[in-house]
């Protein structure tokens, strides 16, 4: 990690944009800039960020106390911001392990960010491509024990995956990897609350990420709930199934159910 990639600030990069979304510190003006255009088309947009990543909370909370899972590989770390994944599962277990995946120049750079552990625990860095799951399964196997179980995290990371690089078979082959009693949490961009535009058949949002794209942003495949769901065959859904992530096990409020949002998720465990 000596050797920090040089960071071009003129260029809009997604996981600022990201963090910005989420009131990070880590952006630039032109993150900002490209962000707010975002949200000015759709401005669902800052929602769904803050619900997958109170989402992330909520699931790890329940992995680490609930299912007693103590080993954790989240791949696509993207940038750090407030409750991380080794911060949440540390904060119930002390002794849990986590592994943290990206392939982004940038993130390498904030990686002793997240290099931070309890002293019972191990938090680990593996700079890897998704694509390249039997990599990733060999470098993370130097902190954890791929013989007792482990949580999967595929946060938001399976669309930017096109079709042609075969989001299903490169988890099938991460799954495998998982002794029984793992667990496998996704999380993934939907567009089924949008609303047609004129006469095009196209929501604000797939609208939003196509300006993305065409100001330098990473593409983004939104996927119909059927289409995440079904990431999850031959798994046992834990209740209460895949929902949107603002409803995945919402927290009591007396102002009634979070409204749905455009991301969908569940976690499951691996029989």
């Amino acid at each position: 990690m000596a050797d920090h990639p040089e960071i071009d600030s003129t260029v809009p990069h997604s996981a600022r944009i990201w963090n910005y979304w989420l009131d990070g510190k880590e952006n630039y003006p032109i993150d900002r800039e490209v962000g707010d255009a975002f949200v000015e088309i759709f401005p669902g947009q800052v929602d769904i960020a803050r619900h997958s990543r109170a989402f992330l909370g909520r699931a790890v909370r329940y992995l680490a106390g609930e299912a007693g899972v103590r080993q954790f590989l989240d791949i696509g770390t993207g940038l750090p911001t407030v409750d991380n994944t080794h911060e949440v599962a540390q904060r119930v277990a002390p002794e849990a392990r986590i592994v943290y995946v990206d392939n982004d120049p940038l993130v390498l750079v904030h990686a002793r960010a997240l290099l931070t552990s309890t002293p019972e625990g191990v938090t680990a860095y593996v700079d890897a491509d998704i694509r390249e799951p039997e990599a990733i399964i060999a470098k993370a196997a130097e902190t954890l024990d791929f013989s007792r179980p482990v949580a999967l995290l595929l946060l938001g990371i399976l669309g930017h995956l096109p079709d042609e690089d075969d989001p299903d078979g490169v988890l099938a082959r991460l799954v495998k990897a998982l002794p029984a009693g793992s667990f496998v949490v996704i999380n993934d961009g939907s567009d089924v609350f949008g609303t047609p535009v004129g006469d095009v058949d196209e929501s604000a949002r797939a609208r939003a990420i196509g300006r993305y794209v065409e100001a330098g942003g990473t593409a983004y495949h939104l996927r119909p709930p059927e289409r995440i769901a079904a990431y999850f065959e031959g798994l046992e859904l834990v209740d209460p199934g895949v929902v949107p992530v603002s409803r995945w096990r919402s927290e009591p409020s007396p102002f009634g159910e979070p409204p749905a949002v455009d991301a969908f998720c569940g976690v499951a465990r691996v029989p």
